[in-house]
């Protein structure tokens, strides 16, 4: 009896331990926030967009290399005031553009979440349609980081190795090629799951197809440098964009009262942005009705900023601005219908073939661009202001197509497509000698050689942390100079 009781009591002590550890896990079950491989991939596309617009193509890139293109000026006595001087400590610094390097590898690290979800055995397993959006924003990503910083690691990312490879930047852009021909096959399969989670296009396929043709067009008329008869593929892919009814990539959600866009927000919290002379000048030469929109004495001076001017770039509330920035409420593009007609007109002006009418629907749909996001203090571009502007320039475009052109995609872009204007600078360097646009800044060169980086250094947690990485990047006297004399790929560098 006294063997049977010591067994019944130790039995029911074990009952309770066990039930009490049953109760304990369920008690620490999160169940408000479940594991990341039990959400929905569909939940996970708005962050990706918003910090595909918001942090990645609008953020410290847009506004560092705008300081490179000369399309802001940098003041403030700050970060960009040594961008707009072209400091080493600045332009070279692993730690400059540290934010961005991590932002947008956790961003892939999240697209890339969303595609295995969409996989066989994932949670999401089927839904083709937020496959395509997670890989068409997977290659805009991709195409951010390597045209910036050249060759990064790629292959080896997430895979749980801690010091990944750097891949070449030929296999990275083969990559993104791939990542949208699947993601125009993912589309076309018409499932749609997504339903309000797409900010972007609001669940409209066809706008994605033409989203994935027109970065496609985007990334093969950059690599015109290594394949010169790359051109009628441009023009086919930025073409079945149109004909997919393309209107332009847009992040559209900030009011200006709950959420300001990056621009706006960073101007505002540092007015470290002001209108260039390089922009302006090409601007009056042109009796172009966006001067008075790009150009306006917001603190009753009246100066322009000319670039790499160390007085003014020392500057607190000095330098003219456009008028955008004053605007929260602007829309962020990633990527804008006038950039798709300007890469139509080029391709075919460098054809030899009629470029006109593309040269004219772009010009007009920077106008539009211009005055729906800038004429905060003045009167709206009308209808009969871009007829007469059309015809004011038609004798620049008759005289010489591919230079007019490339002068207005220059001016377009420099309401928030800075990046795009730093591949095309590079891109035409390498292809034909120039761009039409003259940079003026006199610290773009020193006694000691170019200080006008032609691509972006490495960010600071992986010269820190990859040992490949670190190498690439060089130490002592050495380190992060190579981005004054080693060039992209497309751009006829080796790395």
């Amino acid at each position: 009896m006294k063997m049977k009781y010591l067994f019944a009591v130790s039995l029911a002590s074990l009952m309770m331990m066990s039930c009490s550890e049953d109760i304990m896990d369920r008690i620490n079950e999160d169940k408000a926030h479940p594991a990341a491989a039990a959400v929905d991939a569909k939940y996970q596309i708005t962050d990706a967009e918003v910090a595909s617009a918001y942090s990645i193509v609008n953020g410290s890139y847009a506004w560092y290399v705008s300081s490179y293109t000369e399309q802001i000026f940098g003041t403030g006595n700050n970060q960009l005031k040594n961008v707009e001087l072209r400091l080493i400590g600045e332009t070279a610094a692993a730690a400059t553009f540290n934010n961005e390097w991590n932002a947008t590898y956790l961003n892939l690290f999240n697209l890339n979440q969303i595609i295995e979800k969409c996989g066989e055995g994932g949670v999401s397993e089927g839904q083709s349609d937020v496959l395509g959006m997670a890989q068409t924003l997977s290659a805009l990503n991709w195409g951010v980081l390597t045209d910036l910083h050249g060759d990064i690691p790629f292959s080896e990312c997430f895979s749980g190795i801690s010091a990944p490879k750097i891949d070449k930047q030929e296999d990275i852009y083969n990559a993104i090629f791939d990542l949208l021909d699947d993601a125009i096959a993912n589309f076309e399969e018409g499932e749609k799951n997504i339903g309000s989670q797409d900010i972007l296009f609001g669940g409209d396929l066809d706008q994605w197809i033409g989203f994935a043709h027109a970065l496609k067009a985007r990334y093969l008329l950059h690599t015109m440098g290594r394949n010169s008869s790359v051109l009628n593929e441009v023009i086919s892919e930025a073409e079945a964009a149109l004909d997919a009814g393309f209107a332009g990539a847009t992040l559209d959600v900030f009011n200006g009262v709950t959420a300001d866009n990056s621009w706006s927000a960073y101007w505002w919290s540092r007015e470290y942005n002001g209108s260039s002379t390089t922009v302006d000048n090409l601007l009056l030469e042109r009796d172009d009705p966006r001067e008075t929109i790009y150009n306006i004495d917001y603190w009753g001076e009246d100066v322009v900023g000319e670039p790499g001017d160390q007085k003014l770039a020392m500057a607190t509330e000095v330098v003219n601005v456009p008028q955008w920035l004053d605007n929260g409420a602007a829309y962020l593009h990633l990527f804008s219908i006038s950039e798709l007609y300007f890469i139509i007109a080029e391709a075919k002006a460098r054809l030899g073939q009629d470029a006109s009418t593309e040269f004219q629907l772009a010009v007009e749909a920077s106008m539009e661009d211009y005055s729906a996001t800038g004429a905060v203090y003045t009167p709206a571009i009308t209808a009969q202001e871009m007829t007469d502007y059309l015809d004011g320039i038609q004798p620049l475009f008759d005289a010489d197509p591919l230079k007019e052109i490339l002068i207005q995609k220059y001016i377009a872009q420099t309401r928030d497509e800075q990046i795009e204007t730093y591949n095309d600078i590079r891109r035409c360097i390498y292809v034909d000698g120039s761009h039409p646009v003259t940079l003026t800044n006199p610290h773009n060169a020193s006694s000691t050689g170019n200080r006008w980086p032609v691509r972006l250094p490495y960010g600071e947690s992986d010269v820190q942390s990859n040992p490949n990485i670190a190498a690439a990047f060089g130490k002592g006297n050495d380190a992060g100079v190579y981005v004054f004399t080693e060039n992209v790929w497309w751009a006829g560098g080796s790395r």
